[in-house]
């Protein structure tokens, strides 16, 4: 049964099963001690808005793509048909390191973990019949983000929607490219121009886009511990706000559409703790360091994802469970959007009835939990609140160390970040080589005959046919238009002119994702790290 709401979300508030009234929030009760704050106030360790998911539920966004255009396209109608309420873009190797699907670089590995975008045409095919002025979507695209949202501007144009009515998110963030997940082209610094021109272009053309994510989510799986992962991804995001301050971009012009993008995995109460912490710590340094002023560039706003790296591939079933827990989590941390993985994604990648679930888990969640009547239901708890004020010292001490070192960018060169992240991986690795981290079917608990839930796999027949897309791409568009646009990319790579208008451009002039990447890496360069041990 259904939990009871009295009159509902729009009626006199919603009530317990018992008919018990459930009050917009709980401070301490009359002798009690802990803190006084209200939700929707600064600091917003107790949520960034005053009613929560009492007046709005957070985005249920999962993340979808894979093989070509036209598959992801019907997997984005099957998801939205069933109640998803915003997309999220996965996209293949060959796209996020700006290769098109005939390089040879890109061999084996098209559509594989994501959908093959290698031209506009691509992203008009993956988005048939979706209007994109009445959707939300996430893009999850880090070194080629400015290409893909260029693309996405154009499908909106060309679907009568302007640049002022689309909503959503490019990840985004190269930073924790080189910390941990290795999908980088250029260099450093290059690649914070090209984010500082997208930050800057979005919030003069594409106002209600989140043009970067702040990601902790890849740090957390690499191996970070919760506090490293707020401390490194809230050192990152003052790399990114300074780049946009050293481009004469105002704080308070750019700091509301920054978003951020966080993991969370199995320790339940140390997860919650974790997002009110990152609240916290980043209204006050929005406000003390930076000097913004508007309560919306004070506010940390971020998605979700489920742990991957929890999921287990034996007795599949039980990631159904860790999701569970996990999305509780989450929505007991405050999120504004969650995506839930689903139960077969440490074997391959999610079939429909498995994508159902993950979905239907958070609509359960949402509607039969409870857990949403009340903004911070668990604030006061004397143990989280004790977590929330060793993590923020944590947090705090090393941000003063990463400032010591000059910022993330030279900590990154110095190779801290990594270090600090393997060395922690490396711990929870021989915890539970010994049993000591117990992981039920694996460590412990496990069978010696398992069966293996029925598999998505992507054939070899999508590369063939991405190939032939892309050179019909070539075929068909005016040539010597294409060649005038990447040439005039690459003059302004050279200059100190905004990326993003020529970016544009080349875009609508069907050059492709690899054509648009080298324009740029002739200017630029290639990223080679430096081993770090």
């Amino acid at each position: 049964m259904a939990a009871a709401t009295g009159g509902g979300r729009g009626g006199k508030g919603p009530v317990t099963d018992s008919g018990y009234a459930v009050k917009r929030f709980y401070g301490p009760r009359r002798g009690a001690g802990g803190r006084g704050e209200e939700p929707g106030r600064y600091p917003f360790t107790r949520g960034i808005h005053p009613g929560m998911y009492r007046d709005r539920l957070w985005t249920m966004r999962q993340y979808s793509g894979f093989g070509d255009a036209a598959q992801t396209n019907e997997r984005f109608k099957f998801m939205l048909e069933k109640g998803q309420t915003g997309l999220s873009m996965a996209f293949d190797l060959p796209t996020q390191i700006g290769h098109d699907p005939d390089a040879p670089q890109a061999e084996g590995e098209v559509g594989k973990v994501g959908v093959s975008i290698s031209s506009l045409d691509d992203m008009a095919a993956a988005f048939d019949g979706i209007p994109l002025g009445k959707v939300s979507s996430s893009m999850t695209i880090n070194a080629t983000a400015s290409t893909l949202l260029a693309y996405y501007i154009a499908v909106g144009q060309a679907q009568g929607y302007g640049g002022e009515r689309l909503r959503g998110t490019t990840q985004n963030d190269i930073l924790k490219e080189y910390i941990a997940r290795n999908t980088y082209i250029y260099p450093p610094r290059p690649s914070m121009r090209i984010i500082g021109d997208m930050v800057g272009y979005c919030s003069r053309h594409v106002p209600l886009w989140y043009p970067i994510s702040i990601s902790g989510y890849h740090m957390r799986e690499a191996g970070s511990t919760a506090t490293q992962e707020v401390a490194f991804t809230l050192a990152n995001a003052v790399a990114y706000i300074q780049a946009c301050l050293d481009q004469g971009l105002r704080i308070d012009d750019f700091a509301p559409r920054l978003s951020f993008f966080f993991c969370c995995t199995m320790e339940f109460f140390e997860e919650v703790a974790k997002f009110r912490t990152a609240r916290r710590v980043y209204a006050s340094m929005l406000k003390e360091r930076f000097g913004a002023k508007k309560q919306r560039s004070l506010q940390l706003r971020f998605h979700t994802q489920t742990s991957g790296e929890s999921l287990t591939a034996q007795q599949p079933d039980n990631n159904v469970v860790r999701v569970a827990v996990q999305s509780m989590a989450a929505v007991l941390g405050g999120t504004q959007s969650l995506h839930t993985n689903s139960r077969d994604e440490a074997l391959a990648l999610p079939t429909e009835e498995s994508a159902r679930i993950a979905l239907r888990t958070q609509q359960v969640v949402a509607h039969e939990s409870g857990i949403t009547k009340a903004a911070d239901p668990m604030g006061g708890s004397h143990y989280l609140e004790s977590l929330c004020d060793e993590m923020e010292a944590g947090v705090r001490s090393y941000l003063r160390r990463i400032d010591r070192m000059g910022g993330s960018i030279r900590a990154i060169e110095r190779g801290f970040f990594q270090s600090e992240i393997r060395k922690n991986a490396y711990r929870l690795k021989k915890e539970a080589d010994a049993g000591e981290r117990v992981i039920v079917g694996v460590n412990r608990f496990a069978e010696e005959r398992e069966g293996r839930p029925k598999l998505l796999r992507v054939g070899a027949a999508v590369e063939s046919r991405q190939r032939r897309a892309v050179r019909g791409t070539r075929r068909r568009r005016d040539g010597r238009g294409a060649e005038a646009a990447l040439s005039a990319l690459t003059s302004a790579a050279e200059s100190d002119g905004n990326l993003m208008p020529p970016i544009l451009e080349a875009a609508k002039a069907r050059a492709t994702t690899g054509e648009i990447s080298n324009a740029l890496r002739e200017v630029f360069g290639e990223y080679r790290p430096r081993e770090v041990f």
